[in-house]
């Protein structure tokens, strides 16, 4: 795995910064190392290495695996090597799900339209995306997640506005949740990086 930067010193310090945010015993595991790799070539926006393995820095990341299988930690370690103007958000979609009961449909605006910095689209994280219920806001349904996902996917097309997700569902499982319409615009808007189904869990 060549690159354009040091992966060693990337894997040290996401290892060093994991054990800062998560515990003293965290530690990066050799099987995930492409996985890695991959998620820094396109964070660091290594052309060559990007083209080389298929990744597209047009678009945004979906990142799925088992469960416990370090997707959120990575997600939010990467972000950490990042200089300050180019980290994303991470959002739990149970919480984006918590706000809605609250806000309700606002919360939609707020992840799409209104989520930009002085003209410049924010980019999200959604976090589990999955782990979230179709809730009622006085007495309507709503599938909050898929919502948000049709609104950015309309300012990914106008406006290059990037969303990445974390998942442990399958492909067909999205479509169930969500429906063929996001799927389809999901194949459109995310680069797949996936964890092996046998990835273990971390958590044990």
């Amino acid at each position: 795995m060549q690159a354009n930067f040091d992966f060693t010193k990337y894997l040290s310090l996401l290892e060093a910064k994991g054990m800062e945010l998560y515990n003293p015993n965290f530690k990066v595991y050799p099987e995930d190392y492409e996985i890695i790799f991959k998620l820094l070539i396109y964070f660091l926006k290594d052309e060559a290495s990007t083209e080389k393995y298929n990744l597209s820095l047009r678009k945004g990341i979906l990142l799925s695996g088992p469960v416990g299988c370090g997707k959120t930690s990575l997600m939010n370690l990467v972000k950490l090597t990042l200089p300050q103007e180019q980290r994303y958000i991470v959002k739990s979609c149970r919480e984006v799900s918590f706000e809605f009961i609250q806000d309700g449909y606002t919360v939609i605006r707020k992840y799409s339209t209104h989520s930009f910095n002085k003209d410049i689209p924010k980019t999200y994280c959604f976090d589990d995306l999955g782990t979230e219920n179709n809730l009622k806001y006085y007495g309507n349904d709503c599938n909050i997640m898929a919502e948000i996902l049709l609104s950015r996917y309309d300012l990914f097309v106008n406006r290059k506005m990037l969303t990445h997700i974390t998942t442990n569902l399958s492909s067909s499982e999205i479509e169930e949740l969500y429906g063929e319409r996001v799927r389809s615009r999901m194949r459109e808007m995310f680069n797949l990086i996936a964890f092996s189904e046998s990835a273990k869990d971390k958590r044990v």
